[in-house]
């Protein structure tokens, strides 16, 4: 079965808005697991402009399911690890002013610090994976860092798929099959909706987790949380 993990950065961003904390996220976190979520996703950055870190704190507390933890591995972030141990922690490459992740791990160049982070990481009991996008060369490189999971970047897929929806998944089902063989579990996240997702649930071998925020969050505007967590599991079944 393949988890939907929600990402309530989107949330964090609407109270923000204000100062205040109207919605309240942390009872928005036990809502989506109330509806059916089966984690909770937080990408928090330096400039704190939708999760703060403090929120991250307050959330392993209260999430009851999984708690996925994403971000660029800077010293504030491991340190934000080191002291939350979520269940999981996505590594991801972004700068820190990127408006939202735009590229995978070169896990080639990288590998050294990769190896390092990675084992520290599951030292603590987190389970780790590396945003990669869908390149068998990045693939192969992954396995030597020692993640247990890849999670491949689908912004591609979510572009392609409205003219060619085979064409698109090409790249993905390939780099799914080759983790499979190597390995290495499998997640999936990035611009996923109802329109894409179970498409990329039926042809992607062995997707585990996808986690899904701003277009999960859009819908729920016209259909209400409850009502949008459960379609995006349909298109999970």
């Amino acid at each position: 079965m393949t988890k939907l993990s929600v990402n309530i950065n989107k949330i964090a961003t609407l109270r923000n808005a204000r100062g205040h904390n109207r919605p309240d996220l942390l009872q928005a976190a036990r809502d989506c697991e109330r509806f059916g979520a089966q984690g909770i996703t937080v990408h928090p950055r330096p400039d704190e402009r939708h999760i703060r870190y403090q929120d991250v704190r307050d959330l392993k507390a209260v999430v009851t399911t999984e708690l996925n933890v994403e971000g660029n591995p800077t010293p504030d972030f491991l340190d934000l690890v080191r002291e939350v141990r979520p269940e999981q922690v996505t590594l991801v490459p972004d700068a820190p002013d990127a408006i939202t992740s735009n590229a995978g791990w070169d896990t080639v160049k990288h590998q050294i610090f990769l190896i390092g982070v990675v084992q520290e990481l599951k030292a603590l009991g987190c389970r780790v994976s590396i945003f990669l996008d869908p390149n068998p060369e990045m693939v192969k490189a992954a396995v030597a860092t020692g993640t247990d999971r890849i999670e491949l970047y689908t912004e591609d897929y979510a572009r392609l798929y409205p003219t060619d929806p085979a064409a698109a998944l090409a790249p993905y089902r390939a780099a799914a099959i080759l983790a499979q063989q190597l390995g290495l579990g499998l997640n999936a996240g990035h611009d996923l909706d109802l329109d894409n997702l179970a498409y990329l649930k039926q042809n992607l071998p062995g997707l585990e987790e996808v986690s899904i925020g701003h277009a999960l969050v859009c819908d729920a505007l016209y259909l209400g949380l409850e009502n949008t967590i459960q379609l995006y599991r349909r298109q999970l079944a």
